[in-house]
């Protein structure tokens, strides 16, 4: 009897071991005992991003990129241009258009339009010295028509001045006609003539003019020209 007994006392002391040795696991688990360090199944241990991560970009290499879809910006900087790009002339017959066109009001006048047709800015300086046929002499100026400023014309911008063919009430003398007329351009000076000068179409017809005959200054706008 006394064998069975000590066999018994063995299950029963095993049971308990077991028992025990369960409660300890479930103490850990339950985070309340030591962690259990040992490898887990759904992390890497390598530190390597998962199969489905994206692509590392270059900046995890110090390469720095752009955002997805964005462009380079664009270059702002001014092209540098020959210094003289800018720099006016002085208006002349090749690097300009006239057109004379006679007028009813003011009665006997024409008006020449000049259209700087180059790549700079020019200078009109003072009046056309106009020559109408084979004429010696150019007309005089009329000098209350003296504008405040050179007029100064930027590409494709035009001036203006008006011509005075002849007397209204017809006290002139030694009228004429004629279907020919050549425009000079002045220098700074006003002295002389400067480049090619211009020959713009006349009418058919001609125009009459008389020793009345006379001319404004260059203006900067046709109200001003058509003022004298």
């Amino acid at each position: 009897m006394s064998g069975i007994r000590n066999s018994r006392t063995r299950l029963v002391g095993a049971a308990a071991t077991v028992v025990l040795a369960a409660l300890s696991l479930t103490a850990c688990n339950d985070g309340t005992g030591v962690t259990d360090e040992g490898v887990s199944t759904g992390a890497s241990t390598t530190g390597s991003a998962p199969a489905d991560a994206p692509a590392s970009d270059a900046s995890s290499q110090g390469e720095p990129t752009a955002p997805v879809g964005s462009e380079p910006a664009a270059n702002t900087a001014a092209p540098k241009g020959p210094s003289s790009a800018g720099k006016p002339v002085t208006c002349e017959g090749s690097t300009t258009k006239t057109v004379a066109a006679p007028l009813n009001r003011p009665v006997n006048h024409m008006l020449l339009t000049v259209t700087n047709t180059g790549s700079k800015p020019c200078f009109l300086y003072t009046y056309p010295a106009v020559r109408f046929g084979e004429a010696q002499a150019v007309p005089p100026v009329i000098e209350d028509s003296r504008p405040q400023a050179v007029v100064t014309l930027a590409p494709g911008e035009s001036g203006y001045a008006s011509v005075n063919l002849s007397a209204a009430d017809g006290s002139g003398t030694n009228g004429r006609t004629e279907k020919s007329l050549t425009v000079y351009f002045h220098g700074r000076s006003g002295n002389e003539s400067v480049g090619a000068g211009a020959h713009p179409a006349l009418p058919a017809k001609g125009v009459y003019v008389d020793d009345s005959l006379e001319v404004t200054y260059w203006q900067q706008s046709m109200d001003d020209a058509l003022t004298w």
